[in-house]
């Protein structure tokens, strides 16, 4: 049984993230270690990251060496920014951004081992956000252990 009760075993906090007016891969990892350091206190456990937002996702992927780039490329020739989609209201194409979840999840479980993040080495958490009418984000951290 765990002496801090329900409270204790389950942490969690609003990120506000600014992707701007450009399709974003964001890093946030270091995010994600910060709110570890105070949430999980050296402790095992499960980090959940979820976005609640319709045009965005969250991804593990190495960063820096171009496959931030290539993942958006590749998401372009999967989901044209064209009129071919009938979700229609926004700028030009934006009916792709609305697909986006169902290939880049809005969501991620990591496991947490000794209140840190167990990655490996070139793993990221990034938020993805296709969506270039929508600047502000918000990703929920929740901390179980």
């Amino acid at each position: 049984m765990h002496d801090g009760g329900m409270s204790d075993a389950f942490t969690t906090r609003i990120l506000n993230v600014t992707t701007g007016s450009a399709e974003t891969v964001a890093d946030i990892t270091h995010d994600c270690e910060n709110f570890l350091q105070q949430a999980a206190r050296g402790r095992d456990g499960l980090l959940n990251i979820f976005v609640p937002h319709a045009t965005a996702g969250i991804a593990i992927l190495e960063t820096g060496a171009g496959s931030d780039a290539d993942l958006l490329a590749a998401l372009h020739a999967l989901l044209p920014a064209d009129d071919r989609w009938q979700h229609r209201h926004g700028s030009p194409g934006h009916g792709r951004d609305h697909v986006l979840p169902a290939l880049v999840p809005p969501h991620a479980t990591l496991p947490v081992i000794g209140g840190s993040l167990e990655l490996g080495t070139w793993q990221s958490v990034c938020l993805v956000d296709t969506n270039k009418d929508n600047p502000d984000r918000q990703v929920r951290l929740s901390f179980l252990g």
